[in-house]
């Protein structure tokens, strides 16, 4: 019985129920001890807001879990209350993993809207084409989250332009429309939600106007601590051996001190690489080469990219194989 226990709690720790398959959202949620009332309020959301049938392909479940309560309880409340959500932070904390986790317990629809030199208003609101021999609007993906009472994830939202940023205003504030010229006004969806996400680390960032972040209530996203990071990789990755979970989790808290204390950018700081890293090593792949392409060759200085293999040879075997990190 203690054995079983014990299993249970290590599924649990995963993200994984008792059968082992992955938790349901809102199950996940309560094993992360979100409050009772606020997982009812969102199932209350559900029932109230359904879903258009040509948009439930949107409505997905998320590939990776997010584990911090706090920040759950936050992001939560402010979109029960009707709120936009700005989730600001560095590298690698999860603003597109959570943004996803928020779409998956909200039960809605969600559209990615990927914000780069090029958005202007027409790519989020929409453009006439010819359909028919007849010109009609091609709805932007702003305009159809609006539509649909959606959620739309503004992903890095301050590298937009200035032109593309004016579009969301009045669809952000208590206005909630668009105005679309020669087709008339669009309402938001009281379902709808956007959700956007910032990194001043990146290359054409910039500050974001004042207009424009007082439509959002602002969560700033901590740095994912070692025992979290252990549980997301549990998450993926249920039969992993404990020590190495703890080891590949050290390793990826030793390259953040690493870049925090100024001895490497922040390249090697890469959790989608840490990942995808373990899946290669699952198909065969030595350790020492995954972590070289998931991790020490997104540095291209020579000299840094020294530096990071040798921390990650100090922590993992370079020739460490599948059967040896995973039970089965």
């Amino acid at each position: 019985m203690p054995y079983l226990r014990g299993r249970k709690m290590r599924k649990r720790a995963a993200g994984c129920n008792e059968k082992g398959g992955k938790m349901d959202i809102l199950e996940f949620l309560r094993h992360q001890d979100i409050p009772d009332s606020m997982i009812r309020d969102i199932q209350d959301y559900r029932k109230f807001y359904k879903v258009d049938d040509e948009v439930k392909d949107r409505v997905t479940v998320p590939e990776y879990n997010y584990y911090g309560r706090d920040v759950w309880e936050e992001a939560i409340s402010a979109l029960l209350a009707g709120e936009n959500l700005l989730l600001s932070g560095p590298k690698a904390t999860g603003k597109n993993v959570l943004a996803q986790g928020l779409a998956a317990a909200f039960g809605r629809p969600s559209w990615d809207i990927s914000f780069y030199i090029n958005v202007d208003a027409e790519s989020l609101i929409g453009t006439d084409t010819l359909r028919d021999g007849q010109v009609q609007l091609r709805k932007g993906l702003v305009t159809l989250v609006a539509q649909y009472g959606g959620f739309g994830v503004l992903d890095e939202i301050n590298m937009a332009r200035n032109e593309a940023l004016a579009v969301l205003h009045a669809v952000l504030d208590f206005r909630r429309l668009i105005d679309i010229p020669g087709y008339g006004r669009v309402k938001v969806n009281e379902a709808a939600r956007f959700i956007g996400t910032m990194n001043y680390g990146y290359a054409g960032t910039r500050e974001l106007n004042e207009a424009l972040a007082s439509r959002f209530m602002v969560l700033q996203m901590p740095v994912i601590s070692e025992e979290n990071l252990q549980r997301l990789i549990r998450d993926q990755y249920p039969d992993i051996r404990p020590e190495y979970a703890d080891e590949f989790a050290r390793l990826f808290t030793e390259i953040r001190s690493k870049c925090e204390g100024g001895e490497i950018t922040g390249k090697a700081l890469d959790l989608r690489g840490l990942l995808a890293a373990l899946r290669m090593i699952r198909k065969g792949l030595p350790a020492g080469k995954a972590l070289e392409m998931g991790i020490v060759n997104k540095c291209f200085d020579r000299y840094e990219r020294q530096l990071v293999a040798d921390i990650t040879a100090v922590r993992i075997p370079a020739q460490l194989t599948a059967d040896q990190v995973f039970t089965s």
